[in-house]
């Protein structure tokens, strides 16, 4: 009897650097605990166990950050498909701090007659008896703790991806997530269901379109690292279609989740019907990971066409900032408004990714530092600005229109000063960090040599002030709004507003260390 041996084939077992990818490797272990944890608790609690898992996690993976960055734990990590380099660990930071502050507002209560402001029973058709009873019951989704870190773990992969398929995979995990807590708000549930189903069909149309981008790109050069398809690219001078193409795709899978004209449409909406606490979450840290995954792409792998995207990019700018300003001129409702705002300050962004400065002068910022500082400066303002929209209610929840907060300050001066504080910053006014971010992501865009794109960007600018001052005249000068009350916040929700407002008066006065550790963090590595 014959016998048939089999070959064998010998696979090597992945090695995985512990300790530079702590910070990430935390938050996913975290996310995994806590759903355990929803399996395994007496519903009473959970609340406390979520909170303090996710606190305790973030203050450590934080930790291992600072003593990773300051130890240079750096390069390919994950067997090639992870860089750490000073944009992955600046921007890994930053959405560790904005996300803590997220969590806080997450879990306010106090404002809520003591639950969160996520539904009681979110898989319960809204106006039914099951929906009823649980309401009832005083019911609480913890789960969005767990579904936070997931988004935020895979945020951070995202940004940090040398290889589009885990840069693929990534977009998937923290997109998910977010499309469930999208439709978790407690109140006007079918505005916020509506709200997570638009998100949910353009997220997978998007993804689609990334997608398709990988895999003209893998045709065109064998590989999916980034670095392999740039010395394709460099091997094969002169324009090529599948490198067309893919580049063409993967920028509408990137660009959609910037919020970029002509791929927007789905800002207001979600802004508008998701609990606020998650708009707050989205809006910051959903861009900053988009913005650092689109430089990484575009710096890293595609610099070789740069003469071919960034018209392409400059034109795109100059749509979403006049969209985004338009848009933003004619909004009644608040969180609309400020959706529209997230789209101009997408332009404002993008005229800085357009110059791509990545050789300067020592000490002065790239255009990848000087993003960086702006979406520091950003992020703080609004984190605070959706923490302080938590607050203003009337008798059936959060005022969000803008005539309801008319004579705001006369009710509580110091909600609407922080309120105005954070407009100021997004408008860009001197003395504080919206100021400073412009002035480096302008300065980017003009060593670029796109001066022409920096003037319509000021222009832009003078224009946006409008509706922000709009809003502090309505609040300052206007009749009190009947029946509006800012509520009695706990800690939860005034610690990020706080934190907001000093970053945001610090970054403009004293910029200089935060714009030195952006400048210290320097380019993307290959």
């Amino acid at each position: 009897m014959s016998t048939f041996l089999m070959p064998v084939l010998e696979m090597a077992a992945p090695t995985l650097e512990w300790r530079a990818l702590a910070p990430v490797l935390l938050v996913f272990a975290a996310a995994c605990v806590g759903i355990l944890l929803e399996a395994v608790l007496p519903r009473a609690y959970r609340f406390l166990a979520q909170m303090t898992l996710v606190f305790a996690t973030v203050v450590v993976s934080i930790a291992f950050l600072v003593i990773n960055w300051r130890g240079q734990y750096g390069g390919r990590m994950a067997m090639g498909s992870l860089m750490l380099d000073g944009p992955t660990y600046f921007m890994w930071g930053a959405l560790l701090v904005f996300g803590t502050l997220a969590f806080m507002v997450f879990s306010e209560r106090q404002l809520n007659g003591g639950v969160t402001a996520f539904a009681a029973s979110a898989a319960s058709v809204p106006g039914s008896l099951e929906e009823s009873d649980a309401t009832a019951a005083r019911y609480e989704h913890t789960e969005v703790f767990p579904l936070g870190l997931f988004a935020l773990g895979g945020m951070m992969v995202f940004l940090a991806s040398a290889d589009l398929i885990v840069m693929f995979v990534a977009l998937e995990v923290f997109s998910l997530p977010l499309y469930l807590l999208s439709g978790m708000a407690r109140r006007r549930r079918l505005l916020s269901q509506e709200a997570a189903l638009k998100y949910f069909l353009l997220g997978a149309f998007s993804s689609g379109f990334f997608l398709f981008g990988i895999a003209m790109l893998y045709v065109f050069s064998g590989s999916l690292d980034l670095r392999g398809i740039h010395e394709a690219i460099a091997a094969n001078a002169g324009s090529n279609g599948l490198v067309l193409v893919g580049l063409a795709f993967l920028a509408i899978g990137l660009l959609f989740k910037v919020g970029v004209v002509p791929f927007h449409s789905w800002t207001p909406d979600v802004y508008m019907g998701a609990p606020t606490p998650v708009t707050g979450f989205m809006a910051i840290a959903t861009k900053l990971a988009a913005v650092g995954a689109t430089m990484r792409v575009f710096y890293v792998a595609l610099d070789g066409e740069r003469w071919t995207w960034q018209p392409l990019f400059a034109v795109l700018a100059v749509l979403t900032m006049v969209v985004g300003i338009i848009g933003a001129l004619t909004q009644t409702d608040i969180k609309r408004l400020l959706a529209y705002s997230s789209i101009a300050h997408a332009g404002f962004i993008l005229v800085a990714i357009v110059g791509a400065t990545q050789v300067v002068p020592a000490g002065q910022g790239t255009s990848a530092s000087a993003i960086m500082f702006y979406l520091a400066a950003y992020g703080f303002a609004t984190v605070g600005a959706f923490a302080i929209v938590t607050m203003v209610r009337n008798a059936a929840g959060e005022e969000n229109t803008i005539a309801g907060w008319s004579g705001l300050a006369a009710k509580n001066p110091w909600v609407a000063g922080l309120f105005s504080l954070f407009m100021l910053s997004f408008a860009g006014i001197p003395l504080t960090g919206g100021f400073i971010g412009k002035w480096a992501v302008f300065t980017a865009a003009w060593r670029g040599g796109y001066w022409w794109l920096v003037v319509v960007a000021v222009l832009a600018s003078l224009v946006a002030v409008y509706f922000y001052l709009r809003v502090i005249v309505v609040m300052f000068g206007g009749t009190a709004a009947k029946g509006v009350y800012v509520g009695n916040a706990s800690a939860w929700t005034w610690i990020p507003v706080v934190i907001g407002a000093v970053a945001t008066v610090w970054l403009g006065l004293v910029p200089d260390q935060v714009m030195q550790l952006a400048t210290f963090a320097g380019g993307f590595l290959r």
